[in-house]
C-alpha cells in the first residue's frame, strides 16, 4: 500500500477496528457494505449473518447495528431470534407473505390493527387465502374454525382500540394442537407488560416505531421467533420483500430500549389513573381499559398483564360524532395525533379520522363509537393531564 497514488488513497482511508476496549453504545455501522479476506467467506455470506456478529454481507441481509436490537427485543421476549424490518407494517408483510400460500386459511381476531385488517383483505383477494374472524376469547369459536389448510392464527396481545385483552394461552394452545403456527403483535403490551412466548405464541411482533422506540423519531419493526429455523424461514423473503432497517434507525431504537420500562411502568399508571377519573364523569357513557373492573377481560388482564394493563385507553362520549371531535380539538396538553407510544399524550377521535370513510354499522360491528376516543397516555404529571381532560370535557 505504500506505493499508492494519492487518488488512490482518498478512495481508502484506514478502518479502525478498536481492540483493548470497547465502545460503551452499540456503534452506527452506517456502512451498507462488508468486504471479505477470502471468496469462500463471501459465498457463505449470501445465507445471511451468523448468531455470532460474522458473516454481514449487505444491509438488506442485515446489519450489525440492527442485529444489536434484534438480540435485545429477542432477549426481552424470551425468544431464540429475531428479525428486524423498516416498518412495522414491515413485519406484519414478512411474516404473512413469507408463511402463506395461495388457498391458505387464516383465523384472525376480529379486532386487530388496520393495516393487517388491509393486508389479509389483500390476500384474500389477490392470492386467494381464506380468513375467519373470531372474538378473540373463546377456544371453542377457534376450534371451530380450524381447518386442514390453516397455517396461521393472528392475535394482538391488547386491541386497538377497544383494548380487548386476548386469552393467549387459550386460544395458542389449541393451535398448537392443530399445527398451527400462532402469530401475535405484541406492540401495545410491549415485553415488559406480556411475553406471549411464554403463553404458547411461535412468533411475536411488534411496530418498533411505537413504545420500543418512545419518542416519535424513528420508524421501524421487528419480529421474535420461538424457533430459529421459523426466523431463517421469515428472513428468506424478507430480503426480497426489501424492508430493511437501517443502522441509524437500529441505534434510535436500541437508546429508546434503554428507558423502555421506565416509560411503560409511567403510560400505564397514569392510563389507569384517567381512566378512574373518566369513570362517571356525566359527559362519557363507557371507559375501556384493562385496569377497570368493568372491563370484560379484567380478570384475565390481572393475569395475563400482572405488571399493568398498558398506556392506551379509550372512552365514549354520549354527545356521539360532534363531541369527539369537539373533545380532541379542546386538548391543549394532549396532542391530536395518531400512533401511540409515545413520551407525549396523544389523542384522536377515530370516526372521524382514521375510520372516517367506514360506514356506522361496520364502526359498530368493530367496537368504534361514533363517540369513542382513543388516547395513548404519554408520562407527563397524571393531574396535568386530567385538567387538560376537564377543560376539553367542559366544551363538550
Amino acid at each position: 500500500m505504500e506505493n499508492l497514488r494519492p487518488e488512490t488513497r482518498a478512495v481508502h482511508p484506514p478502518v479502525v477496528i478498536p481492540s483493548g476496549s470497547r465502545p460503551f453504545t452499540t456503534p452506527i455501522y452506517q456502512s451498507h457494505l462488508f468486504s471479505f479476506e477470502t471468496a469462500e467467506a463471501l459465498t457463505g455470506a449470501f445465507d445471511g449473518p451468523n448468531p455470532d456478529g460474522s458473516g454481514f454481507l449487505y444491509d438488506r441481509y442485515g446489519n450489525p447495528t440492527a442485529q444489536a436490537f434484534e438480540r435485545a427485543v429477542a432477549d426481552l421476549e424470551g425468544g431464540a431470534a429475531a428479525l428486524t424490518t423498516g416498518s412495522g407494517m414491515g413485519a406484519v408483510n414478512a411474516v404473512l407473505m413469507s408463511l402463506l400460500r395461495s388457498g391458505a386459511h387464516v383465523v384472525a381476531q376480529r379486532c386487530l390493527y388496520g393495516g393487517t385488517l388491509v393486508l389479509l383483505n389483500d390476500l384474500a383477494e389477490r392470492w386467494g387465502v381464506e380468513v375467519t374472524y373470531v372474538g378473540g376469547d373463546d377456544p371453542a369459536e377457534v376450534r371451530a374454525a380450524l381447518r386442514p389448510t390453516t397455517a396461521l392464527l393472528v392475535l394482538e396481545t391488547i386491541a386497538n382500540p377497544t383494548t380487548q385483552v386476548v386469552d393467549l394461552p387459550a386460544l395458542s394452545a389449541v393451535a398448537r394442537e392443530a399445527g398451527v403456527t400462532t402469530v401475535v403483535d405484541n406492540t401495545f403490551a410491549t415485553p415488559l407488560l406480556c411475553r406471549p412466548l411464554e403463553h404458547g405464541a411461535d412468533i411475536v411482533l411488534h411496530s418498533a416505531t411505537k413504545y420500543l422506540g418512545g419518542h416519535s423519531d424513528v420508524l421501524g419493526g421487528i419480529v421474535v421467533f420461538a424457533d430459529a429455523e421459523l426466523r431463517r424461514r421469515v428472513w428468506t423473503h424478507a430480503i426480497e420483500l426489501g424492508s430493511a432497517l437501517d443502522a441509524h434507525s437500529a441505534y434510535l431504537l436500541l437508546r429508546g430500549l434503554a428507558t423502555l420500562p421506565l416509560r411503560v411502568r409511567r403510560q400505564s399508571d397514569n392510563a389507569r389513573y384517567l381512566a378512574e377519573r373518566l369513570t362517571g364523569h356525566p359527559a362519557v357513557t363507557r371507559v375501556h381499559h384493562p385496569s377497570l373492573p368493568a372491563h370484560p377481560q379484567h380478570d384475565l388482564a390481572r393475569r395475563l398483564l400482572p405488571e399493568g394493563a398498558g398506556g392506551v385507553l379509550a372512552f365514549e362520549l354520549a354527545g356521539g360524532r360532534e363531541a369527539g371531535r369537539t373533545f380532541t380539538e379542546a386538548l391543549q396538553v394532549a396532542l391530536l395525533a395518531p400512533s401511540l407510544g409515545d413520551v407525549k399524550t396523544l389523542a384522536m377521535h377515530p370516526a372521524s379520522t382514521s375510520h372516517a370513510a367506514v360506514p356506522p354499522e361496520d364502526l359498530a360491528s368493530a367496537g368504534v363509537t361514533e363517540g369513542l376516543v382513543r388516547v395513548a397516555v404519554g408520562i407527563e404529571h397524571p393531574e396535568d393531564l386530567w385538567q387538560d381532560f376537564a377543560r376539553a370535557l367542559d366544551k363538550v
